[in-house]
């Protein structure tokens, strides 16, 4: 079956992802970070969402927060995902200056349940791995898939990931949301046409 042999592939690549992820040294995550959001600033299409989903980043992960900052000192509206049930959609939470943050499932932070709930204009999502069609590879729980299945008003999905987590291919299941961009420390790629 098709997708048994995909998530044997996924479940292979991730492990590859994690790999080359966790042997960047920490100077060169750091100048990623920077880059990546110089990057971002630059593009106009990404300057046209007033609602931006973000995420407090992982051990390894390239950390969006210098964008989500620079964002709210702009006065636009940051929101940041959270986990309210198994195998359920991402529920996103309004980020204001200055509020704590608490666990939101899969060892992240997020908003507390009471903040306030706004449907994001552009996405930045994290990702293990990403190939040159726009395949994003996750985690394995689905829930940015969930989240945002809906083709009507779905917003902008953009990969954050450092280069080396590219990858030749990634196989897409009917569920997979592609991207419609990534942006690394290298460049932005746009897919898709959106």
């Amino acid at each position: 079956m098709v997708v048994e042999r995909n998530e044997d592939t996924k479940a292979s690549l991730r492990q590859a992802a994690k790999a080359r992820r966790a042997a960047l040294p920490a100077g060169e995550r750091a100048q990623a970070a920077e880059s990546v959001t110089q990057l971002f600033f630059s593009e106009p299409r990404f300057g046209l969402a007033q609602v931006i989903a973000g995420y407090w980043p992982l051990v390894d992960e390239l950390d969006c927060r210098p964008i989500l900052l620079r964002l709210l000192d702009d006065g636009r509206t940051v929101v940041l995902p959270a986990i309210v049930r198994p195998h359920g959609p991402l529920q996103m939470r309004v980020w204001e200056p200055d509020a704590p943050l608490y666990p939101a499932g899969f060892g992240t932070l997020a908003p507390s349940e009471l903040a306030p709930h706004a449907h994001p204009d552009l996405v930045l999502v994290p990702l293990l791995g990403f190939d040159g069609l726009g395949t994003r590879l996750g985690y394995g729980g689905g829930y940015y898939d969930r989240s945002f299945a809906e083709r009507e008003g779905r917003p902008l999905m953009v990969g954050v990931a450092y280069s080396v987590q590219e990858f030749d291919a990634i196989p897409r299941d009917e569920h997979d949301i592609a991207l419609d961009a990534v942006i690394t420390e290298t460049g932005i790629r746009q897919f898709g046409g959106r």
